[in-house]
């Protein structure tokens, strides 16, 4: 550091503007992102930085008119922000968190900031859970949003029906993904608590981040701790069969609850809300409310995950005063969630899509409702050849490369004709491939992979790019790969 910095470090705060001006560190991250348009939007003066930053979010920062700087520099210092809003990311040792340290800098973490700034006056939604939080938060938000509520939103990903991950909206409703993982290296309580939603949905509970829960028991109690901040008069919205959830409430609860299960009609008294799939794939179902039939919805949506997620959705919405017809118009229009089955494109009957599944649990579901479609397409289109499920995964999650799910990951591709893996090198990480049931190519190269996938695919496949990371652009990579293939062939036969 050079010394005309250190002295502009410790030039008295009195010498700075009176702007509220925040920095984030970590900016490029969806939640991290997520604040700087928010903070924007309510007039602060937002900057941040962090080491890589893509698209969507560099996309919509840019837009915000965010600027965005490298992590290595401590320019952000001169400009004596407000306060500094540190990613959970970011730990000691790194050089803009020991320079704000450093410079008796001011400084919070993102969730504590959006509940000061935001939350404190709203309605809070919060969607928890291992899995379906991105997916079922959108659906809450966009329920909201068509029956002009305009709420405002926070969520791990861009559902489509808005394009962005987040925005300030109109009190009082406020739908938050809340997370499970820590809230920063100098607060390693989990997220959620510091929201205090007064509508909370947990869609199920499973072991997860064994980079910092000991184990199941440590997450059930930052649940509990969670389910202790909802008030009396609030609620809470939880499966039905989902013993890891019961045992959370086992620990105290002073909200009321309303039940959600996936069963059959003669079941359904089980639960206050339940789904009956009229389609297999989950892109039909009915819905049923106290043991009543209040609609049908037919979406573009698949998988039986998605039906529970949806009926989580209407309660939550219910309970904010939205009527349940009006919500199951909305579910009937909603668009789904960038990186949750999204559709990259089809070439010569190869059909790409791009999946954010990175647990056992929400590779199983992803699979089986795209193995439910692409059997209807197969019966539909009568193929001479039946078109085969290709499951294309990286396991990069801090849990996965622990080997935590070693023994469940098999069995979790089940509906997949065949597998293909990216394990890099430096992860120092075996796939157990002679315990699946499938084909199972392993490589450690992108480029490899593309190629392998170019030379094997065929039309009638349907693939599944499954990763929470970028993967490469591994899908957008194949679907130019095989537009080229394709039309080269197209050539050399004419």
């Amino acid at each position: 550091m050079s010394e005309s910095l250190k002295v502009r470090m410790s030039q008295s705060k009195d010498n700075c503007t009176k702007a509220q001006k925040i920095h984030i560190l970590g900016i490029a991250g969806t939640f991290m992102g997520g604040i700087a348009q928010i903070a924007q939007a309510m007039s602060f003066d937002v900057s941040g930085s962090d080491k890589a930053i893509y698209p969507p979010m560099s996309t919509q920062l840019a837009q915000a008119g965010i600027t965005v700087s490298d992590e290595q520099s401590l320019e952000f210092l001169n400009a004596c922000p407000n306060s500094v809003v540190i990613g959970n990311a970011l730990s000691r040792g790194h050089i803009a968190v020991e320079a704000t340290l450093n410079a008796q800098q001011l400084y919070t973490s993102g969730p504590q900031w959006l509940a000061e700034n935001v939350l404190k006056d709203c309605w809070v939604i919060a969607v928890a859970g291992t899995h379906g939080k991105t997916t079922t938060a959108s659906m809450v938000a966009w329920i909201l949003e068509y029956v002009g509520l305009n709420p405002g939103f926070l969520i791990g990903g861009v559902p489509a029906n808005f394009g962005v991950s987040a925005r300030l909206g109109a009190k009082p409703f406020f739908v938050v993904e809340a997370d499970e993982y820590d809230t920063a290296f100098f607060d390693k309580r989990s997220k959620f608590v510091h929201y205090r939603p007064r509508t909370l949905v947990i869609n199920n509970l499973e072991f997860d981040h064994a980079d910092i829960f000991e184990n199941l028991a440590a997450i059930q109690t930052q649940f509990h701790h969670c389910v202790r901040t909802v008030p009396g008069n609030g609620l809470i919205v939880l499966p039905v069969d989902d013993p890891n959830v019961d045992a959370v409430i086992a620990k105290g609860c002073w909200t009321a609850l309303q039940t959600q299960s996936l069963a059959h009609k003669e079941e359904g008294g089980k639960a206050d809300w339940h789904a009956n799939v009229v389609r297999a794939d989950g892109s039909e179902f009915e819905v049923f409310y106290r043991g009543q039939l209040v609609g049908t919805v037919a979406w573009p949506m698949t998988g039986l995950h998605n039906v529970r997620n949806a009926i989580s959705a209407l309660a939550a919405a219910q309970h904010a005063g939205v009527p349940i017809k009006e919500g199951l118009v909305a579910l009937s229009l909603f668009k789904g969630v960038a990186r949750r089955m999204s559709w990259v494109g089809e070439v010569n009957g190869i059909t790409v899509f791009d999946d954010f599944a990175h647990h056992p649990t929400a590779i199983a579901t992803t699979l089986e409702g795209a193995k439910q479609r692409l059997m209807q397409n197969n019966q539909i289109n009568k193929l001479t050849r039946p078109g085969r499920l290709i499951a294309v995964f990286e396991p990069r999650s801090n849990t996965m490369r622990m080997g935590i799910h070693a023994k469940t990951l098999p069995a979790s591709f089940a509906c997949a004709d065949a597998v293909y893996a990216f394990i890099d090198p430096v992860w120092q990480w075996n796939l157990p491939t002679k315990q699946f049931s499938q084909p199972v190519r392993v490589l450690n190269a992108y480029e490899d992979l593309l190629q392998c996938l170019l030379n094997d695919l065929e039309p009638g496949d349907t693939v599944v790019v499954m990763s929470n990371g970028s993967f490469g652009e591994i899908h957008q990579k194949l679907v130019a790969g095989l537009k080229n293939k394709y039309k080269l062939s197209a050539v050399a036969e004419s």
